[in-house]
This record gives C-alpha cells, sequence and structure tokens, in this order.
C-alpha cells in the first residue's frame, strides 16, 4: 500500500477507535422517520405553497439553467433584483450573494481585516469563521472568548486596549465576530449589550459587529428579518450573514453591509471572484421564499415552531426532574431550565427565547439516537470534534411541520430511554452484589 494510504488510513482508523468518524448516511434509512435533526425549520422544504410559486416562476423566468460563470464575469440581471431586494427587505446599504454561508464568512474574514487590526470571536463561532481569519491579515491577532460571557468579553476588550494603542487612537480596527443564534447549543448572543461595549470602549467608532444570522433567518424579526432587525440594531452592525439553505429551504447565502465593503468584497474575496455564481434556479427559489416572508406566511409558522420548542423543553425537563435522572445521562442547558433574570444588565436579554434547536445532553449519544431511530424518530448524535469534548449531546432540530403528538412523544422517549439505561446499572449492580455474596455464603 503506498505510504500516503498507509497514513490516510491510520487516520481514519484512529477516529473509528475513538468512535467519531463520520459517515453519511443511507438516504432510504432516514425516509420513513419523523424529523428532528435538519434545518428545514419552518418545513419549507415540503411546503406545496412554495413549490407552486417556484414552479410557477420558473415558467416565466427568462434564464433558469446555470448561471453563466463567475458574478464578475456574468451578471445576471436575476441576481441583480435578488440583491436589490434583499437591500431593501432588511433595510441595509447594499446587498452581495454568494455561493455559501461557508463561502460568505471565508471571503469576508479572509481579507475586509487589514494588518494590525484585532478579531475577537465567541468560543463557538462557525467554523467557516476561522478559515476566514487564517487567510487574513490579522491571522495573528485574533482572540476568543468564553460563549456568551460579557464578562469575558468585556475583560479582553480591555486588555486588548492596553496592549495595543493603535485600536485606543483609532488607527487599527477590531471585529467582533458572532452568531445571532448558535447551531449547536441554540443559545441567543447578549448582541445589544456587545454594541454598547463596543461603542463605550471604541467611541472613535473602529469596534465593529459582525453578526451571522444563518439559523435565525426566516424565524424571529419582522418579517423573519432575523434577531438583529428583532432588536432594532441593522445600524449599529457593520456586517450580517443570511443564509438560504436552512429555514428558507434554498441555496446560498447573502452579506448586508456598506457600499464600500460591498465593493471591496468584489475586488478581493476569492470565494466570491473565482468560483461560478448561483444557478439562475437558485435565484428564483430564494425569491420564492422571500415570498412567503413577506406576506406573513413565515411569521404563522416561526410562531408555531417556537410554541412547539417550549412544549418539548418543558416537558423534558418537568420528567427529568420526576424520574430523578442523573445529568450525566439526560440533561438540557441551562438557559432552559432556569427563570430569566428579573434585571439584566445594560440591556433586555433574550437568553431564554426559544429556539428550533434544542441540545440534549448526554454522555452515550449515539445509543440514545439509536434508541429513537428504533421507534420512528430521527435526531443525531453530536460529538467531538464537531462539540467539546464533554459537551456530547443529541441535537434536536424542531420543525414547523412536526405536530405537538411528535414532539411530546420525543421527550417521553428520550425519557424511556434513559429510565431503561438505569435500570441496567441497577442489575448490574445487584448482579456483582450477587456474585459477591454467593462465595462468603459458602463459608
Amino acid at each position: 500500500m503506498p505510504t500516503l494510504d498507509v497514513k490516510l488510513a491510520a487516520a481514519l482508523k484512529s477516529r473509528e477507535e475513538r468512535q467519531i468518524r463520520r459517515r453519511l448516511s443511507d438516504p432510504k434509512s432516514d425516509e420513513d422517520l419523523v424529523d428532528f435533526h435538519t434545518n428545514d425549520y419552518l418545513s419549507l422544504a415540503t411546503s406545496q405553497d412554495l413549490r407552486s410559486r417556484f414552479l410557477q416562476k420558473l415558467q416565466t423566468a427568462p434564464s433558469v439553467l446555470g448561471s453563466g460563470g463567475s458574478r464578475l464575469l456574468v451578471n445576471g440581471e436575476g441576481h441583480h433584483a435578488l440583491e436589490a431586494r434583499l437591500a431593501t427587505f432588511f433595510g441595509s446599504p447594499k446587498a452581495l450573494l454568494f455561493n455559501s454561508g461557508f463561502d460568505a464568512n471565508v471571503g469576508f474574514f479572509s481579507c475586509v481585516p487589514q494588518s494590525g487590526d484585532v478579531i475577537v470571536y465567541d468560543e463557538y463561532i462557525h467554523a467557516s469563521v476561522h478559515d476566514g481569519f487564517r487567510a487574513s491579515r490579522a491571522r495573528d491577532s485574533t482572540f476568543p472568548f468564553a460563549h456568551n460571557s460579557l464578562n469575558a468579553f468585556g475583560e479582553l476588550l480591555l486588555q486588548l486596549l492596553r496592549e495595543r494603542p493603535g485600536l485606543l487612537s483609532g488607527e487599527q480596527s477590531l471585529f467582533l465576530a458572532v452568531e445571532s443564534l448558535y447551531s449547536m447549543d441554540g443559545t441567543v448572543a447578549p448582541l445589544v449589550q456587545m454594541v454598547e461595549m463596543l461603542e463605550t470602549l471604541f467611541p472613535k467608532g473602529n469596534g465593529y459587529l459582525v453578526v451571522d444570522e444563518a439559523h435565525a433567518t426566516g424565524v424571529y424579526g419582522p418579517q423573519g428579518k432575523g434577531i438583529v432587525a428583532l432588536l432594532g440594531l441593522e445600524r449599529r452592525v457593520l456586517a450580517r450573514l443570511h443564509t438560504f439553505g436552512k429555514a428558507l429551504a434554498g441555496s446560498g447565502a447573502v452579506i448586508l453591509t456598506t457600499e464600500l465593503i460591498r465593493d471591496y468584497l468584489l475586488n478581493y474575496a476569492r470565494s466570491l471572484i473565482y468560483t461560478t455564481s448561483l444557478s439562475y434556479a437558485n435565484i428564483v427559489s430564494v425569491d420564492c421564499s422571500f415570498d412567503l416572508l413577506e406576506d406573513g406566511t413565515a411569521k404563522k409558522l416561526a410562531a408555531g415552531l417556537l410554541d412547539l420548542s417550549t412544549l418539548f423543553s418543558t416537558t423534558l425537563h418537568t420528567h427529568l426532574h420526576t424520574y430523578s435522572i442523573p445529568n450525566n445521562l439526560l440533561s438540557l442547558p441551562s438557559h432552559l431550565t432556569t427563570p430569566p433574570p428579573d434585571s439584566p444588565t445594560l440591556s433586555p436579554s433574550l437568553s431564554h427565547l426559544p429556539t428550533p434547536i434544542i441540545p440534549v445532553f448526554t454522555s452515550r449519544p449515539r445509543p440514545l439516537s439509536a434508541f429513537l431511530r428504533s421507534k420512528g424518530m430521527n435526531a443525531r448524535p453530536i460529538t467531538w470534534p464537531t462539540v467539546p469534548k464533554g459537551k456530547d449531546r443529541v441535537r434536536v432540530c424542531l420543525h414547523a411541520g412536526n405536530s405537538r403528538e411528535e414532539v411530546y412523544a420525543l421527550a417521553m422517549t428520550m425519557v424511556e430511554w434513559a429510565r431503561g439505561e438505569m435500570q441496567k446499572v441497577a442489575d448490574n449492580r445487584q448482579e456483582q452484589k450477587m456474585q459477591l455474596v454467593g462465595p462468603i455464603a459458602k463459608l
């Protein structure tokens, strides 16, 4: 076997032994399972209304197949019109389409931060942001802080201001990268407090907030415009990223930002320049999804979705307490089990906002996921390196198309599994006790 094959096989074997090897699932094996794992939060991927609108627009669209090349070579009318629509819809000076959220984050963070600038980021920020700043001129000046911790964030800002006079004078810029809704934990960033801290500590305006709204798009805010719009922060954020492949059942992403930064990205963002742009069919699909946001359809779906979120977390929390399930076996994150603060500091907090993403922590994510599959439910195990060590979980993604009965059954099936695991432990201890007592009794 060639040396390369030996090394690659050894790396995969190592992951196999540690039970972290990734594989694609069998599509047919998921067909009859209740979906609790995809990002189709509003269930638009199966919407007959969206399907009908899409097919109707395809019939009259001047172009359908392909896109002709890079946006810099072929600026299709559909692409241009969609960007104009999105800029108006989101209340942004300009909009720029990318082929994916990953490409958008890589494009922005690889080229906008300049030499001498600083990038500060939440430790749970998406991998695409990491890939972006590793290729940037500021790659040696990147600093994480503890997830959603305002104290850690504030201390880091003060430290950087002390150590880097250019930040204090305004000659250097600081970029803060966060997600409005985090995809693995279902936690909401304290955006208002972060904006206030940036504006207070960087009065010269050289502290910039960049928000990834991928998992909030379509679900929160007026007409599904996201959490930045929900909080009225549009003019206080440098750039927003919205993706179309999750709640909107499409493909691609958009960066909402200033005219200057859009022009700069067109000249320097390699993930935009050196790739064929979204097909015309993709553009038509996304345009139809925004029809549903504007006419109020998505708002009704989102309201039902968040009600299901509350039902699931309340049901599971109640029964975990009733049956005294150990936390290491099955537990919910603290933001779902503690009451919201009465007097949050600085500004109102959204830390207890219901979300369609609910992590159920467990030391045995794969057995739990397998048990759910055996009961006709599909919720996937998430382990290191996707999440930090010791934070293994089954991630539940709820959808507007899930019924209340399905969601209740999911919670109760998890409890059933946990109680079964507890009984196995008790039986094993009893068996060990009997094995010990037997020889003693013969004495």
